[in-house]
């Protein structure tokens, strides 16, 4: 599903709705690795699979903000707002890392729209969103995301 506006002032009617939920995407140890270099991260339970293995997971795990950067990519397709010059990341409420995301799983995010309001230039919205390894009992990242979009 993806929730299509016409305009940024329509958003507001969203306010409570589910936007569903994005394709699936593996996780593999190519992007944890380069996350780690990219961060300076480099523990052994993301990047060493032979130490992993013996480990209290059994295998590497993506590191959660790995997880968390996702998000953008993966809630991309489900929010669809015409007449938008620009729109950006603004931050997380909350964040938690609430299960691992084994190294070769997939994961999706589903997306509600938690709250409009107007910021100059534009609006801010709020989304309640949750990351998901296909299979999991629970949730792998809950976070609530920040973003604006531009007049």
């Amino acid at each position: 599903m993806t929730a299509h506006v016409n305009s940024i002032e329509e958003l507001s009617g969203l306010v409570g709705t589910h936007l569903g939920y994005s394709d699936y995407r593996t996780v593999t140890q190519e992007q944890v690795n380069l996350f780690a270099d990219a961060t300076g991260d480099h523990q052994w339970i993301h990047v060493d699979p032979e130490r992993a293995a013996a480990g209290p997971f059994g295998h590497t795990i993506a590191h959660g903000y790995l997880t968390l950067s996702l998000i953008p990519t993966l809630i991309g397709g489900l929010l669809k707002v015409d007449g938008v010059t620009m729109g950006v990341n603004y931050g997380s409420n909350r964040v938690r890392f609430t299960s691992p995301v084994p190294v070769g799983s997939e994961v999706r995010a589903g997306a509600t729209l938690a709250g409009v309001e107007e910021v100059a230039g534009g609006v801010q919205i709020v989304m309640d969103v949750v990351v998901e390894v296909r299979g999991a009992e629970k949730p792998s990242c809950v976070a609530q995301t920040v973003s604006r979009f531009y007049r």
